[in-house]
């Protein structure tokens, strides 16, 4: 057997036997005296199993298990007792233990309980593993066909085998952790939690505790003790989301950590030992943060190991209506609204609208189309102006202008082609005036360099 033990007796001869047939079995063990230590001990140890006296000083067995049941019903109790009979017995198993035995233990009975404690342990485990992932792949999906994306699975798929850390960049709302939950899912670490933090939402005089945990009276209102967040990710993966928001302090006490992979808590003295792959991300560019002194060099490049680049939606403009698609049928399952849909003319407008919130401004955009015409189409008259300036024109009594001449005559039978065609054309025409300079030509239109060299390649052009 393999695992751990938590014990709860208030004899000490008890506790020493037990630990002595659970220790020849192969199994660790920590034990506690009294219900409230045991309780307390929960807080940093992850037992497997637990054996908990009935008769107790203070808290008595059943009070504590009552407790057990709300908050660590993942973990199976066996019931121990000297004073045991029938009605406590069905009791205890009532109230949610797993087993019953009573003193003097006896060593087979004692072995059966926790073999089949663990048994039950180990089904627990893998029940919540395949749930964690089959609702993870609802999360980890990248929604999209346009090159961007497909080059995007490609570096993903490539990477997360490994144990790699990972810097994601990108602007905001373009989906960077969904990114990082995708290289989680497909890495060896999947059956491990993923432990997300987000930098930029926890105050600074919290962080330290939130990233590493607290000892019980560290602080005023440390009333227990709490495991960090590092903790929580041993063997798993931790996202530090936004990381360029961090102050230099914390970003020190971050870096030495990374390196060592231990710590203590704050008010404690015990090294602690994890193993967590790292991913970051942030919608900052950290080499001009560097540059004026935000964010330190060395830890930049501890974290970029290996960087990945979450592309703007303006760039997949192709990608729009399959995101759209996938908001609605999402929110309609969810929320029960009656479908939704928009026609030609609408749907053309969304396409080349540049949503300058990307995908997350996209998605409150379909759940705003949704509360006000569920169960309709939505026509290009009835989109906000800015997305559909056609709209205020048509208000207004002005003409759109129309494209004509022998090209669009001749030219591409659909709208993706044609703003494809005229895309590049665009980059051909202003790359001859730059003079073949990506970097000037970049700055010019408001393009990431990388990403106009994904541009560039794709239609073939040829740059410096």
């Amino acid at each position: 057997m393999a695992g751990k033990v938590l014990i709860i007796d208030d004899e000490e001869s008890i506790r020493f036997s037990l630990r002595g047939i659970l220790e020849d079995e192969g199994l660790d063990v920590v034990d506690a005296e009294n219900a409230e230590d045991g309780l307390e001990l929960l807080k940093t140890e992850n037992p497997d199993i637990l054996f908990l006296d009935i008769w107790l000083p203070g808290m008595d067995g059943l009070e504590a298990l009552e407790i057990l049941g709300r908050d660590y019903a993942h973990i199976p109790v066996v019931m121990i007792s000297g004073h045991g009979n029938i009605e406590t017995a069905v009791k205890a198993l009532k109230n949610g233990a797993f087993d019953f035995i009573e003193k003097p233990l006896s060593l087979e009975k004692v072995e059966a309980a926790s073999r089949n404690a663990l048994e039950v342990a180990r089904l627990k485990q893998e029940n919540r593993e395949l749930r964690s992932r089959i609702d993870g792949d609802r999360t980890t999906r990248l929604t999209g066909e346009s090159p961007a994306i497909d080059h995007l699975r490609q570096v993903i798929e490539r990477v997360a085998p490994t144990d790699a850390w990972v810097l994601i960049t990108g602007e905001n709302g373009t989906g960077k952790e969904i990114v990082a939950r995708s290289v989680h899912s497909q890495s060896m670490r999947a059956d491990k939690p993923m432990v997300a933090v987000n930098c930029a939402a926890i105050p600074e005089e919290l962080i330290e505790s939130e990233l590493f945990g607290h000892e019980k009276g560290a602080f005023t209102g440390a009333e227990t003790a709490q495991v960090g967040k590092f903790e929580l990710a041993h063997k798993g993966t931790l996202f530090l989301d936004e990381i360029g928001d961090m102050s230099l302090k914390t970003q020190a006490k971050i870096l030495r950590i990374l390196q060592e992979q231990s710590f203590e808590r704050v008010g404690g003295r015990k090294t602690i030992k994890v193993d967590a792959r790292v991913i970051a991300a942030t919608n900052k560019d950290l080499a001009e943060e560097i540059k004026v002194g935000n964010f330190r060099e060395d830890l930049y490049y501890r974290l970029k190991v290996f960087p990945l680049e979450v592309p703007p939606l303006r760039e997949r403009a192709e990608d729009v209506p399959l995101l759209i698609r996938a908001f609605m049928d999402k929110i309609a399952r969810q929320h029960g609204f009656k479908p939704l849909a928009f026609d030609d003319d609408a749907m053309q407008c969304l396409t080349t609208y540049r949503w300058p919130g990307n995908v997350r401004e996209l998605k409150n955009f379909v759940e705003r189309m949704f509360i006000m015409y569920a169960g309709d189409t939505v026509n290009a008259e009835r989109l906000p102006p800015e997305i559909c300036p056609v709209r205020t024109q048509a208000a207004e009594g002005e003409q759109p202008p129309i494209p004509n001449g022998p090209e669009f005559e001749r030219g591409p039978v659909d709208f993706k082609q044609a703003r494809a065609d005229f895309e590049a054309r665009f980059l051909e025409s202003k790359l001859r005036e730059f003079g073949g300079n990506v970097s000037q030509l970049a700055k010019a239109v408001g393009m990431e360099r990388s990403s106009l060299y994904r541009k560039l390649k794709t239609y073939e052009i040829q740059a410096e």
